[in-house]
């Protein structure tokens, strides 16, 4: 970990070279979720090939560009699209752009994903706000010698997820009627789905959902001090007994669809933030 400092002050000095605001929020915009860029009043982009040390982005439907702006009255960094291990990076990789909106000034951490609902009461199109995470991807992105200048060597993971944001975005599915559950997200390595017997163990496990990213971004926005607030939205059902082939782009499609609803809980929570 102790060439991650100088990683995120070369890739901090880039951004600031076209932006020189401090935002009070980070927001990473995960499958077909990236309408909400265009909510952003942007003063400035960058494609990740222009930051320095940042990965490019392979997965589909993941633009691959930071927005620097302005959100409804707030200053804010928003990634459309993100990393994932199963393109090939390590976790540390995956992680460098949530410590650099720290370094930028970033007190929030807004995460977003497409995942698959293990859960019965869940619908496709539902939104999960994420009250807490199971970690099964075989890695941690702080393995290696710590750096405590970003951050402590024994993070506590108590309360990954703000529990007063997760009581704030629910507030603000009921004002907006919309059906938003709270629970578990189970991070997978990828990139194949999963058997029904390994849906089983999940949900046994305690999971409601499942995905192949955000756990690995939120260790690290706890272990720099950020604030974190996530949401899922179920794009597919996983049910063990009624199990049926996944279809990419129905996924993509009801990502899209539901994304109004996860705009409105956004801007919401961040309302709640100028109070």
């Amino acid at each position: 970990m102790l060439e991650l400092f100088g990683q995120v002050e070369a890739a901090v000095a880039a951004i600031r070279s076209h932006w020189d605001r401090q935002p009070h929020a980070g927001i990473i915009l995960g499958t077909g979720l990236g309408g909400l860029a265009g909510e952003i009043q942007c003063e400035a982009s960058l494609d990740y090939e222009e930051i320095p040390n940042f990965p490019s982005s392979t997965a589909i439907s993941h633009r691959g560009r930071l927005v620097c702006g302005t959100l409804h009255g707030l200053p804010v960094v928003a990634m459309e699209g993100r990393f994932h291990m199963y393109e090939g990076y390590s976790l540390k990789q995956i992680t460098l752009p949530v410590r650099v909106m720290r370094a930028l000034g970033a007190e929030l951490l807004v995460v977003s994903n497409a995942c698959g609902g293990m859960n019965p009461y869940y619908r496709c199109g539902d939104i999960m706000v994420i009250e807490d995470h199971i970690n099964l991807m075989g890695d941690n992105p702080l393995i290696g010698i710590n750096d405590d200048r970003l951050g402590p060597r024994f993070p506590d993971m108590c309360e990954p997820y703000d529990l007063k944001l997760v009581d704030r975005a629910l507030a603000v599915a009921r004002r907006e009627d919309i059906v938003a559950h709270k629970g578990v997200f189970v991070a997978v390595a990828g990139p194949n789905l999963e058997t029904r017997a390994e849906y089983r163990f999940l949900r046994m496990i305690g999971a409601d959902v499942v995905g192949m990213s955000t756990v690995p971004e939120v260790i690290v926005a706890v272990h720099c001090g950020l604030r974190v607030v996530g949401f899922s939205i179920v794009t597919d059902m996983c049910l063990a007994d009624a199990l049926k082939p996944a279809n990419v782009a129905e996924i993509i499609a009801i990502a899209n669809a539901a994304e109004p609803k996860l705009r409105k809980l956004v801007l919401g929570v961040l309302a709640g933030e100028q109070a």
